[in-house]
């Protein structure tokens, strides 16, 4: 026998919270590994007086000093390129509308798909369609639009950009001296 499960029970409609703007940030906010990916990236901000000092750019000697300085100004100053990239990328949407409209149905797209799993399950032709299968419905319908917008020369702008500025500013920038004295041991 089969067992008959009660319907959910709505919550009352409650005015005042949908008023209140903190609520409304609480459910915008990410979730906690998120944040504290958030929170790493903004304390590793450096100044950016110190990250564009024109007198501590110069010529690399060699391969060697080349690498050295790739490899540790690409995590010193992660959070200033992960910034950066990012205005890159938002350049780019904000100069091609069309593939603004493209971003902009499939999120729509995405938020529709999020707010229906919550309601109940999507059932086509007697098969239910998870939310993963709907996102995926939704991408393959908007997969033309981003064609159409030219989404895939955006994305290749976007990572020559940050390559050549990113990786130039990583290349050309001078180690930092180190700040605490290492300690030189002689042999005896």
């Amino acid at each position: 026998m089969a067992e008959v499960k009660p319907p959910p029970q709505e919550l009352p409609f409650d005015p005042a919270a949908e008023s209140d703007p903190r609520a409304a940030l609480g459910r915008l906010s990410p979730p906690g590994w998120a944040r504290a990916w958030l929170e790493a990236r903004r304390a590793g901000l450096r100044p950016w007086g110190s990250f564009l000092d024109q007198r501590r750019f110069g010529v690399p000697r060699d391969l060697g000093e080349l690498l050295r300085r790739l490899g540790h100004n690409a995590e010193r100053f992660q959070s200033n390129y992960l910034l950066l990239f990012l205005g890159l990328v938002l350049y780019c949407l904000v100069t091609s509308p069309l593939l603004l409209v493209a971003v902009g149905v499939f999120v729509g797209a995405a938020i529709a798909v999020r707010l229906r799993a919550r309601e109940a399950p999507l059932v086509l032709l007697g098969r239910e369609l998870t939310p993963a299968h709907q996102l995926g419905v939704a991408g393959g319908v908007s997969l033309p639009l981003f064609w159409l917008a030219g989404a895939g020369a955006a994305v290749f702008w976007v990572l020559g950009a940050a390559l050549v500025f990113l990786g130039s500013h990583a290349a050309f920038r001078q180690l930092e001296p180190p700040e605490t004295p290492e300690l030189q041991m002689e042999p005896v």
